[in-house]
């Protein structure tokens, strides 16, 4: 039996969509016992576009002039200077009512809508942002709004706080009117015709009746923009339409279509109706039964093997698709298969050697490091044997027991860190250059620190809400990194801490030896200490989480032989901001520390 391949089979859909498309259309040009009724009726449309359009440019001056008066209005300026925004909500409902207009939005400096009001129900605050955040940066004076399936032409105006010249912006005043029923009905009366307001291709308001209107939708195209004015079929009556674009510099666009009646015009033509509308529902049926056809043989095995794809796109490895047939789909189909499983197999051995790495590498670690204190609890304890010892070197002998005992239980509290989550940060309000100052005393209570040259340069006020112990953990930490790659002599390192707005940059620079190559890509990973003498690995994944769990990010901003610069982003907002800043975010390590002293 013959393979019928894919292209044969598509090959043969479209000739007979072709002829049947083809068929139909030499059928329906008849246009010559309308061309009298058509010149008419272009000219009609061309008038109420025109008339439409002075409509328009009245209203939106009108509307304009309405923004800037309320824009310059001392109360509104005072109420956007309260700081919150269900006061504002409340306060501005008296200037809504002012204003007489469907939208009313107030938006402060920072993008945030603090005040919206609506004629509807639907539009909400979320649909408001976004919108606004579209349209922020086009110059125009008049935007449109869509959302909730209400579309608003509205007006953007700044709000300042004393002479615009002096560009002390408080935010932004929204006002526009809505495309309703009673709009779409005032259009249609002043162009005299049935008019179409459509939001991208779905139909947003219109005077249609509704089974026409149904018929608009179902046939999946709409009136265009063109010079000349198109026909236009909705079940047994045929309109001329004609488009202009209200906001055709954006995308998607707003168009409104005015719709003029050829039966209203020409009754004598309702024979020919007839027969056209006929035609019509034949080539419906035809194109529904080749359509329903296509859809069942092409799509439905490409929409399975879609379903498969997808799946395995989001880790799904056991979804298995049915083979049926000997086509292209159905190879396909069982090429994917085969993938799929080699996929799996791929990915288990992957896991399991990414585990085992993992194991290994930890293992390693802490076992170095535990060996190494143990070796030392052990020759310190033999010597504490001895009865000869004088005081002071049995005190000097349990002081080395003390600290490797004190860096054992640091390792073992640094891995228990894994466990925790943001949820045990410890806001309060604080001065971050205090925790800087700690961490700083803290690091020179070493002896071999104290000819280290630390200096701390502040801009601002620096205060804000923050886990004041594990920012100090963050400090001490980069100091500590800072210390092992400064020189003998002559080190130094300074720590900038600067504020603007609710927004902290803290950059700790040294002149030490920098950091190398092989592990930059690396340098927040845990237990990476290449080129250390000392530590775990642990410190700047716990700096790189703590930073994160505050809604921040640390980076490395330069390093070279010269020295080594880190920066921190930190928010310095409260709580309850904080932690809605921290939920858009999504942490890079798996470490925080909430003890102290930090360990070394």
């Amino acid at each position: 039996m013959a393979k019928l391949r894919m292209r044969t089979k598509f090959l043969l859909s479209m000739l007979l969509i072709s002829a049947g498309l083809t068929s139909t259309s030499l059928l329906v040009v008849q246009h010559s016992l309308q061309k009298q009724t058509r010149k008419n009726i272009e000219s009609d449309l061309q008038n109420s576009v025109g008339t439409f359009k002075n409509f328009q440019q009245e209203r939106e001056l009108t509307l304009t002039r309405s923004a800037e008066l309320l824009a310059d209005l001392p109360i509104l300026r005072a109420l956007m200077t309260a700081p919150d925004a269900a006061t504002i909500q409340d306060a501005s409902d008296r200037l809504w009512q002012t204003a007489g207009s469907d939208l009313f939005v107030l938006i402060d400096r920072a993008g945030r809508v603090v005040a919206l009001h609506t004629s509807s129900p639907g539009f909400t605050t979320q649909m408001a942002k976004a919108s606004f955040a579209k349209t922020f940066n086009h110059d125009a004076a008049e935007h449109w709004w869509f959302g909730g399936h209400h579309l608003y032409e509205v007006f953007l105006k700044p709000i300042y706080f004393g002479p615009a010249a002096e560009d002390r912006q408080l935010g932004f005043l929204i006002v526009g009117y809505e495309i309703d029923e009673r709009v779409a009905s005032q259009v249609s009366r002043i162009a005299s015709s049935q008019v179409v307001f459509y939001y991208a291709d779905d139909i947003v308001r219109s005077t249609l009746p509704l089974l026409q209107e149904s018929e608009l939708v179902r046939q999946s195209s709409h009136p265009g923009s063109s010079a000349a004015p198109e026909d236009l079929r909705l079940g047994d009556e045929q309109f001329l339409s004609e488009s202009i674009e209200l906001a055709g510099t954006g995308s998607p666009s707003v168009r409104l279509s005015v719709l003029k009646s050829y039966d209203e015009a020409t009754a004598f033509l309702d024979r020919l109706n007839r027969l056209l509308l006929a035609l019509g529902l034949a080539a419906v049926a035809l194109g529904s039964a080749l359509v329903f056809l296509i859809s069942d043989t092409f799509t439905r095995p490409l929409g399975k093997l879609v379903a498969g794809v997808r799946a395995l796109e989001h880790g799904d490895f056991t979804y298995r698709l049915e083979e049926h047939g000997s086509d292209e789909v159905a190879e396909l189909t069982g090429a994917f298969n085969r993938m799929r499983g080699s996929l799996l197999q791929t990915q288990r051995e992957l896991l399991d050697s990414e585990r085992l790495a993992t194991i290994g590498r930890m293992a390693s670690s802490i076992s170095h490091d535990l060996r190494h204190s143990l070796a030392a609890i052990v020759a310190n304890a033999e010597f504490l044997c001895e009865s000869r010892l004088s005081g002071d070197q049995r005190e000097e002998l349990y002081q080395e027991i003390r600290i490797a005992v004190n860096q054992m239980t640091d390792l073992i509290d640094s891995l228990l860190e894994f466990s925790r989550t943001r949820e045990s940060l410890r806001r309060t309000q604080g001065n971050l250059r205090e925790s800087a100052e700690h961490a700083i005393q803290t690091f020179r209570s070493h002896p071999e620190r104290h000819n280290v040259n630390i200096t701390v340069v502040q801009t601002g006020a620096v205060t804000g809400w923050f886990d004041a112990r594990k920012m100090e953990r963050v400090f001490y930490n980069l100091l500590l990194n800072a210390f092992e790659s400064l020189p003998p002599e002559a080190g130094a390192i300074q720590v900038k801490i600067d504020q603007s707005d609710n927004q902290v940059q803290v950059r700790v620079v040294d002149n030490g030896r920098g950091i190398a190559q092989s592990v930059r890509e690396t340098l927040f990973d845990p237990f990476v200490s290449i080129g250390k003498e000392n530590g775990t690995g642990l410190g700047l994944t716990i700096v790189q989480k703590i930073v994160q769990d505050h809604g921040g990010e640390v980076v490395v901003e330069s390093s070279s032989p010269a020295g080594t610069t880190f920066k921190i982003d930190l928010p310095m907002n409260s709580p309850s901001a904080a932690q809605a800043a921290e939920r858009g975010r999504t942490s890079a390590a798996s470490l925080t520390q909430s003890n102290w002293p930090p360990t070394e």
